[in-house]
């Protein structure tokens, strides 16, 4: 059976800051989606999967050692394995995210991280 997934319905579903909702899998990669706001992540790497941030709402700033890409609602990013990154968050942003199954974790995502 195919389920279609409303990603904005699902994200607004989430009423809890910085929680990642799995809403699918795909290729042994997940897909959340989780709201995000004043937060900045220490920079960390993730050796063995790349990482794609698609912004439902809002927008954000992504910074490597080349410094800020700004990402916007609409947009997408991604981050290749073994880059040192981290998002910058000020304002309310509905993501996205969809890495390798076991990438993210409580170290690198925040406490709230579920696996």
């Amino acid at each position: 059976m195919l389920d279609k997934i409303n990603l904005l319905a699902e994200a607004n579903k989430v009423n809890q800051l910085y929680v990642y909702e799995k809403v699918g899998r795909l290729n042994g990669h997940t897909l959340s989606v989780v709201n995000v706001e004043n937060r900045t992540l220490d920079f960390h790497v993730h050796e063995n999967s790349d990482e794609l941030f698609y912004v439902l709402e809002g927008g954000f700033q992504l910074e490597t050692k080349d410094g800020l890409t700004r990402v916007d609602e609409g947009e997408c990013i991604i981050v290749p394995k073994g880059v040192l990154h981290r998002p910058v968050v000020k304002s309310l942003t509905r993501f996205l995210m969809i890495e390798l199954e076991g990438t993210l974790n409580k170290e690198n995502s925040g406490d709230l991280y579920e696996d």
